[in-house]
């Protein structure tokens, strides 16, 4: 077991080390190819993140758009840390988003250039087309003092950096982001001009902070079960 200092320098050590791959991975996060090999994709990186030290690790796939998903990975981490007793260090959990839920680790200036909210045709409660990622930023004030039921807390924040702040891991799926720039392309979202290579690469340099890429998440989500015994959960199909 680590401490909470400790923890939370890795973390942070971790996120960077995410955003800015090692000296033997590509400028483009998983390289300019369909598909991402070995030598393309920054294992060490991988790893460290989702490797780290923890007791309960737990994974959620996430392929339909439902933002749901969030409050249940809240709930995840208030019952392990409040209901288990586990220390937040302890806690590790994933999102595995691919599909039209990839959308969740794209920055707002991917959101905006390629009108993503259009795309998907994700709408809010009054049936207006979402521009942004409205999911990403915190809501309440990081104050690990705060109470778990305080509604205007951070434990009941169901915000993604919040929740990175927690521990969460995201992973965006390089094939995804592939296959998804090519319907872009197709669809007329591009600018005029750009290849699906070019917005590949473009959306894989613009990631929210800490989004860690790899090359299938089909593969991944058997890896982090096998490999690193993350514990399954599948709620957005």
């Amino acid at each position: 077991m680590i401490n909470r200092s400790r923890f939370l320098t890795a973390s942070a050590t971790l996120v960077a080390g995410a955003a800015a791959p090692s000296a033997a991975a590509t400028a483009i996060p998983g390289g300019s190819e369909l598909v991402e090999t070995r030598a393309q994709f920054d294992a060490g990186a991988f790893d460290a993140v989702v490797g780290r030290p923890a007791k309960i690790r737990q994974l959620f796939e996430a392929v339909a758009f439902k933002p749901g998903l969030w409050n249940n990975v809240k709930n995840s981490f208030n019952g392990l840390q409040f209901g288990y007793g586990h220390a937040p260090d302890e806690i590790a959990i994933a999102v595995a988003g691919h599909g039209p839920s990839a959308a969740y680790g794209y920055s707002d200036y991917v959101w905006q250039k390629y009108r993503i909210g259009e795309f998907f045709k994700i709408a809010d409660a009054q049936g207006a087309t979402i521009a942004s990622n409205t999911w990403l930023k915190a809501t309440s004030p990081y104050n690990t003092a705060a109470a778990p039921g305080d509604p205007h807390g951070m434990y009941q924040d169901t915000s993604i950096e919040t929740l990175q702040r927690r521990g969460l891991i995201m992973l965006t799926c390089h094939t995804a982001v592939e296959e998804q720039s090519q319907a872009l392309v197709k669809a007329g979202f591009a600018p005029a001009g750009m290849t699906a290579q070019d917005v590949a690469d473009d959306i894989l340099t613009h990631l929210i902070v800490g989004t860690l890429v790899n090359p299938s998440m089909v593969a991944t989500v058997a890896v982090l079960q096998k490999v690193y015994g993350y514990t399954y959960v599948a709620l957005t199909y």
